[in-house]
This record gives C-alpha cells, sequence and structure tokens, in this order.
C-alpha cells in the first residue's frame, strides 16, 4: 500500500528546515548505501550533525498524526537522512536494506521539502507488477510504502530535490494484513462519525482488534 499525506509540515515548518539545511554539509550518499544500491545511487545526504537534530526531532514529532500512525503502525523509526539531488543526480532502481541499524525495516517513506515547481524530474517511482506509480509532491507532504518495493528517483534536469528519507518497523510486518487494518480501522471510525457507538460498529471494532491481536508483533 502506498499513501499520500499532505501538510505534514506546515509553512513556518518548511522554511526552518530548508534554512537548517543550508547550513549542513552534504557528502557523497553513496556512503549509506548497500554494495549493489551504490553502484546505482548518485545523491548527496546531510552529513549528521548536532546541528540538526532540532530538525529531525520535529520531522519525527510530526509523523506522530493520525493517518501516518493508522497506516504504518510504527514500533520504531531510524534516524532521518536529508538528500539533495542536484542537476544530472539519481537514484536508479533498487530495494533498501531489510536491516538498518539492527532495525527491520517495513515501511519506507519520502517527506518532500522542495517545492514541485523548483525542480524538474526528481520523481520518486514505485515499480511494481502492474507497473510503475511516479511521485512529486507539495513540500511538506510524504508518501509512505513498502520497503519491500523495487523503486528509483529519476535525473533532476534543473534545480534541487530535497527531500528527508527514513524507515519504520511496523507492528504488523505483512503489508497486506496493514492495509486491511487501515482500511478496517479508517471505516469503524467513519461509522462512529457518522451513526455513534451501535451494534455494528462494536462488531467491526471487535473483528479489527482481534485480527491486530492476531497479527501484531510486540
Amino acid at each position: 500500500m502506498q499513501i499520500v499525506i499532505g501538510n505534514v509540515l506546515s509553512a513556518e515548518e518548511i522554511k526552518l528546515v530548508r534554512a537548517a539545511l543550508k547550513r549542513a554539509r552534504f557528502v557523497d550518499g553513496r556512503a549509506t548505501a548497500g554494495f549493489a544500491a551504490r553502484m546505482v545511487k548518485n545523491n548527496r545526504q546531510a552529513e549528521p550533525a548536532r546541528s540538526l537534530d532540532t530538525i529531525r526531532k520535529l520531522v519525527a514529532e510530526r509523523l506522530g498524526n493520525e493517518v501516518f500512525r493508522l497506516a504504518v503502525r510504527p514500533k520504531a523509526l531510524s534516524p532521518l537522512i536529508f538528500s539533495r539531488y542536484e542537476k544530472n543526480m539519481h537514484y536508479g532502481s533498487h530495494v533498501d536494506d531489510a536491516l538498518m541499524e539492527g532495525m527491520r525495516t517495513d515501511v519506507a517513506f519520502t517527506l518532500f521539502l522542495s517545492e514541485p515547481t523548483s525542480y524538474d524530474g526528481g520523481e520518486l517511482t514505485i515499480e511494481s507488477a502492474g507497473g510503475e506509480e511516479a511521485f512529486k509532491l507539495a513540500a511538506g507532504a510524504l508518501v509512505a510504502y513498502s520497503a519491500t518495493s523495487l523503486h528509483h528517483v529519476t535525473a533532476v534536469t534543473r534545480g534541487a530535490r530535497l527531500a528527508a528519507v527514513g524507515w519504520a518497523r511496523s507492528f504488523i510486518r505483512d503489508p497486506a494484513q496493514r492495509e486491511l487494518l487501515f482500511d478496517l480501522d479508517t471505516a469503524r471510525r467513519q461509522m462512529f462519525a457518522h451513526e455513534g457507538k451501535s451494534t455494528e460498529f462494536d462488531l467491526v471494532s471487535k473483528s479489527f482488534a482481534n485480527l491486530l491481536r492476531m497479527w501484531v508483533e510486540d
């Protein structure tokens, strides 16, 4: 399941993040890639520094929004990576490492930090048997998707693309189960908003709770 979440960061928060990244030192992104991904990775990443701790904390807090929690059901998050793609930079087709710093990666996410009109190219493209789906979102919007997917970032041909990327270990390992629980939880919440507590709501809630109990890894 891919899900787009808008307005994760406000306009003022985006300005704050960009200002911090303007002062950051960016280094070759291949340093954090696996041996195969290193061959197709061509971008730059902000070097870890205490000066970035404030914006990392800010983004992590904003990832606590309800839609992200319901879709991802995060148990743990990886440290965020701030990436920059300049002209002719790209990231070829790859799958993310299954383990990062000892954490299983179930869900990947990209938070866009540059306005889409400020650069050309740079689409995050998720590959599947049904074809490719490209994402180039407004600054402050996020796309979350299964870390099991092959994906790539197309070459930037003008301007620069800034993004924050990270991974989550989910309480629900299986992506199909996560999607089913997201749909069921969304439906029961809408049912409650329209009709209040009812026999039908209780039955759906029972099914949701017991599926969660069946599948969760605590």
